[in-house]
């Protein structure tokens, strides 16, 4: 299936510029050597969460993939897929995850990554994902269909969810952590006004009449619950 979305340019793969994010430094380490193996000259960043990864982006706009780890301290669910997709997006993403629930991986595809890979991958499936991705093809394990119909109703909020902003998505994800509009504020260096205005936005385009109910619609896809926190 292509998406010419994610399509990245012709650059040869010797000169491909990725980025792997896991808090996980082993694990960070580990791959980066897989991809140097079968990837000679490709250039290898690290990231160790989202914060930083969103330094490397702003900072290098030629990075051709990156690989995203779903639940870093600070991001839980698909909160840091959504929010990259938005701030980034010529950037194609795949998630590299411990989970292998079919839900888990259609989600992530219909939030905008380009793949889904499981850290159960040998390293010659991981180099013949990485390259689908990379010639502009979606890749996802070959046992998940990934036309599978879910009920309307997610369907529905996953595409609500979708059309938060940046800065909206960081919003709700600090919201759904419990903190407060002038925690908020003083975390995003903005006035409480500013954040008052994203929580009416928030409410709006999830079609929600609270905070509350906005974190619970949010969780009831893992957008922002915790529910992928054991899949490091």
């Amino acid at each position: 299936m292509i998406d010419d979305r994610h399509a990245p340019g012709s650059r040869p793969l010797s000169t491909t510029k990725l980025i792997i994010t896991d808090d996980h430094p082993l694990f960070r380490g580990a791959l980066k050597g897989a991809i140097e193996a079968f990837m000679p000259g490709a250039v290898v960043r690290e990231a160790n969460g989202l914060d930083e990864l969103g330094r490397l982006l702003a900072d290098e706009r030629d990075v051709d993939l990156v690989l995203l780890d779903l639940t870093m301290p600070g991001v839980q669910g698909f909160s840091g897929l959504i929010y990259l997709r938005a701030q980034f997006p010529e950037v194609p993403i795949v998630i590299v995850s411990a989970t292998e629930e079919a839900t888990v991986i259609r989600r992530a595809v219909e939030f905008g990554a380009s793949g889904f890979i499981p850290k159960s991958l040998d390293i010659e499936g991981i180099g013949n994902a990485i390259r689908t991705v990379l010639s502009g093809d979606i890749w996802a394990p070959p046992d998940i269909d990934l036309d599978t119909a879910e009920d309307r109703e997610i369907i529905d909020l996953v595409r609500r969810i979708g059309r938060l902003t940046p800065q909206q998505m960081r919003v709700l994800m600090m919201l759904s952590e419990g903190l407060l509009n002038k925690q908020i504020a003083y975390e995003l260096n903005v006035s409480e006004a500013t954040v008052k205005a994203h929580v009416s936005a928030i409410l709006q385009k999830l079609g929600v009449d609270s905070r509350t109910q906005a974190v619970i619609a949010a969780s009831r896809i893992g957008a922002t619950s915790r529910s992928l926190a054991g899949s490091n």
